[in-house]
């Protein structure tokens, strides 16, 4: 299937609830194949599923979000991972590190690893947050060694390197496009392209030529793919197909 695969969603936000469902179908006859929304606690991790029961191509992660750990028990959390039965479930995300937040990092680090933990037991990959968090993140990952996306991504080149060797992927949204992306660009241009995948992290973070705070979706991802096509020197279709199957792969997803 061609089209654009967006890997990092948020569609339950409250933003989408006059639209939600034509702008989906919409998207899907306009360049998108595929679309993963993401968890952040119970209540959105069971709301991506009942979107991703609802529209094909659409595909959901459960996990809780590294800032509502402090709002999460531990049965709670259990309830969460308990949901990855359901078979529109193809990740635990979007869970990580946040260190510009006031939630306890022990207590952060203790979620995320029982995350981990889970996914193993599960099969399925990880979508992880990763804010400020990069020492603690790479050694984590080393110890655990999860598959799944970095999503996205603001560490180094010499991070994303070392990401690449563990097997894992890199996500690439509208940060990227602004006029002071230095880093991410160096990402995109030493990571190889089996090891990309795009995500616009919607309703955030908006690509430009939009005003940042203008509601993201995916039909943006073109602006970001232009961008990837443009530092390595290829096709923007291309890099919709890399990355789409590269999306696909790492989310078990049989076209």
């Amino acid at each position: 299937m061609d089209g654009f695969f967006d890997t990092h969603t948020h569609y339950d936000h409250a933003v989408f609830d006059g639209d939600r469902d034509s702008l989906i179908e919409h998207l899907k006859q306009n360049g998108v194949c595929g679309i993963v929304n993401q968890g952040q606690d119970f209540a959105t991790s069971l709301s991506g599923i009942v979107l991703a029961q609802k529209h094909k191509g659409v595909y959901c992660a459960v996990g809780l979000h590294p800032q509502m750990v402090n709002d999460t028990t531990a049965a709670e959390l259990e309830d969460i991972l308990a949901l990855a039965v359901y078979p529109e479930v193809r990740a635990i995300g979007e869970i990580g590190l946040d260190y510009c937040c006031d939630v306890p990092r022990s207590l952060q680090k203790q979620v995320f690893v029982r995350e981990m933990e889970a996914t193993a037991g599960l099969g399925l990959p990880v979508n992880i947050h990763d804010r400020g968090a990069h020492g603690d993140m790479l050694a984590l990952l080393r110890q655990y060694r999860p598959k799944g996306i970095l999503h996205g991504f603001s560490g180094s080149a010499e991070m994303a390197r070392e990401i690449v060797k563990l097997g894992m992927y890199i996500g690439i949204g509208g940060a990227a496009t602004y006029y002071n992306a230095r880093k991410i660009i160096e990402v995109i241009r030493t990571v190889p392209m089996e090891h990309l995948v795009l995500e616009t992290d919607c309703p955030f973070l908006a690509p430009e030529p939009l005003e940042r705070k203008a509601r993201n979706h995916s039909g943006n991802l073109l602006y970001i793919a232009e961008k990837t096509a443009a530092v390595k020197g290829i096709s923007v279709r291309e890099v919709a197909d890399i990355t789409r199957k590269n999306a696909e792969a790492v989310y078990n997803i049989l076209q």
